[in-house]
């Protein structure tokens, strides 16, 4: 009789555990508006890097080895140091920064030259939850946009945002950076200036929260986009910290 009721203590012990369920797992996917009536959700996005050197005084072998090994991305020249370079990289997989990039940069070229850490940069593409056109947003705008051979001038920078502003209400937070969007959208349709955003959490050194890219025709619009994002709220009241700046020309674009 002991062993019984044992035996059925244990038994209900065990089915109450099973019916137990933990967290559920998060859903990381990006999310747009709807399409065709139904709800867009997309694993794809972009991933970025850029790296700086200095020590470089003739950037043209640079561009032969990266054609040479198809990498994709642009090698820019650096306005405020006349022997660095900028390069930056993309794919949808990071493992290409490793397999394919890491190479390159080991290979006689690049292995000479300087690297510069505070200007490494590493980001993904994201979604804000509106957009009509998933991978447009995620994946062929920001590539048309840093290989558009009319658009040779660029700024790259990370910031973090200041941790009070994640306390604000949804809608508070909207407004703010609705202001951020029409400034930047305006800048885009007088095709003054055009703007990369990356999110970099966890992926930064200095735990920044995004890296932005400013790319243009001419370099004083981007500098006139920056200048007016100073007055809104976000860059005023809530930024802990932006920059370093890197403000470059393209000299090398790949084709893809």
């Amino acid at each position: 009789m002991a062993d019984d009721t044992v035996a059925r203590q244990g038994s209900g012990h065990s089915s109450g555990q099973a019916a137990r369920r933990g967290p559920e797992p998060p859903d990381l996917s990006e999310k747009g508006g709807n399409k065709d009536g139904q709800p867009q959700h997309s694993n794809e996005r972009l991933f970025m890097q850029f790296v700086a050197f200095g020590g470089c005084t003739d950037p043209a072998p640079l561009a032969n080895d990266l054609e040479r090994a198809r990498i994709s991305g642009v090698l820019y020249e650096d306005a405020n140091d006349p022997r660095g370079v900028g390069l930056l990289t993309f794919n949808e997989t990071p493992d290409y920064f490793l397999d394919r990039v890491r190479p390159v940069l080991n290979g006689p070229g690049f292995s000479g030259l300087a690297l510069k850490p505070e200007y490494t940069m590493l980001g993904r593409t994201y979604s804000i939850g509106y957009e009509p056109d998933l991978p447009e947003v995620l994946l062929h705008r920001p590539k048309r946009t840093v290989l558009n051979p009319a658009w040779k001038w660029a700024v790259w920078y990370p910031l973090r945002r200041a941790g009070k502003f994640a306390q604000l209400p949804a809608d508070e937070q909207r407004v703010i950076l609705a202001e951020h969007g029409t400034i930047g959208m305006s800048f885009g349709v007088g095709d003054y200036a055009h703007d990369i955003r990356l999110a970099c959490h966890g992926l930064d050194r200095d735990d920044n929260d995004f890296v932005i890219g400013l790319i243009g025709k001419e370099l004083y619009p981007l500098s006139a986009l920056v200048q007016t994002m100073r007055k809104t709220q976000q860059t005023s009241l809530y930024l802990e910290r932006l920059g370093p700046f890197f403000v470059g020309r393209a000299l090398w674009q790949s084709v893809q």
